[in-house]
């Protein structure tokens, strides 16, 4: 119990600086594509600047504003932070006892409950973009989830457990990528409109929001909701090289490939439009899962000769 511990604490530190790196990943990436340099002063080629910005964020004054509720305003980032953190728990470590049998449907638990943090954060800083914000993204979140819960039932399918380590031995000669890519192409959108990430940011509409729900917030109220967002950019990066992109060998090089990807599209795309996206869930995506687990249950069925 004590290695188990000690090896959740480590997992759940080096989360959080792999935060950090993701930033700078993802500055780089936007600056090269808009043909500048991003970060370039602070360290050698920028690599202590996520450290600055923390420590600048962390230091800000402490602002007390009017129409707040003042201990749920400050709770729901905490609790953001926190389901995101528990997601890590679902890495299917093979020498720890983690790794219990129900562990996508932990996952799936932990995932429903991420709406909460934006409902409240949204809620009881009493502000109109706030509230619009945190009404878009739940609205958009708890639509995907749908979506989502029927691709994962396909899934479940092939591997026949509720447990992540036995997508390590279904793939043990064969991507799963490669047989369900309808599958794969719609986890990954899924993913996109869950993190509300381009083009799906519809929380943060700069044009009419301005930043969405967390507008209120500043200093270590704001660190703790970026810190969660880009927490569940990284599982979710996690979780697709896991189920779809073969062994956990060389699983964080993928992992590395598909946040590289969840960049580039933002810095290639526009925002989608808000009733497209309702209807891309709930007329494409709903429709096609239900076809693809009915698919997949008749070649399951089919006998073996």
């Amino acid at each position: 119990m004590l290695i188990n511990f000690i090896c959740l604490i480590f997992m759940m530190v080096f989360s959080l600086l792999s935060v950090a790196f993701l930033t700078l990943m993802e500055r780089k990436v936007l600056s090269y594509i808009q043909l500048r340099k991003g970060p370039n002063k602070v360290g050698v080629l920028g690599v202590f600047q996520p450290f600055s910005d923390a420590v600048k964020l962390f230091t800000k004054e402490y602002i007390v504003l009017l129409k707040i509720n003042f201990y749920p305003y400050w709770m729901s980032p905490t609790l953001g932070l926190f389901i995101s953190l528990s997601l890590w728990l679902i890495y299917p470590w093979i020498h720890l006892l983690i790794s219990w049998k129900y562990s996508i449907l932990f996952m799936f638990t932990i995932l429903s409950m991420g709406v909460y943090s934006i409902m409240v954060s949204g809620w009881v800083s009493n502000s109109s973009y706030s509230i619009l914000g945190a009404i878009r993204s739940i609205a958009q979140s708890i639509s995907y989830e749908v979506s989502f819960f029927m691709i994962f039932i396909c899934l479940i399918m092939f591997i026949s457990s509720f447990n992540f380590f036995m997508f390590n031995f279904m793939q043990s000669k064969i991507w799963l990528v490669l047989m369900t890519f309808p599958i794969f192409f719609m986890a990954f959108i899924s993913f996109l409109a869950e993190l509300n990430r381009t083009p799906f940011d519809f929380s943060e509409g700069e044009s009419e929001l301005v930043s969405g729900f967390n507008i209120e917030y500043g200093g270590s109220g704001f660190a703790f909701i970026f810190l969660a967002e880009y927490l569940n950019i990284l599982f979710a990066s996690l979780l697709l090289s896991m189920v779809f992109l073969g062994s956990v060998v060389v699983i964080w090089f993928k992992l590395m490939l598909v946040s590289f990807l969840i960049i580039l599209i933002r810095g290639v795309l526009p925002r989608y439009r808000y009733d497209k996206l309702m209807n891309l869930c709930w007329k494409s995506f709903l429709m096609v899962c239900l076809n693809m687990v009915l698919f997949y249950t008749f070649v399951l069925l089919l006998p073996v000769r």
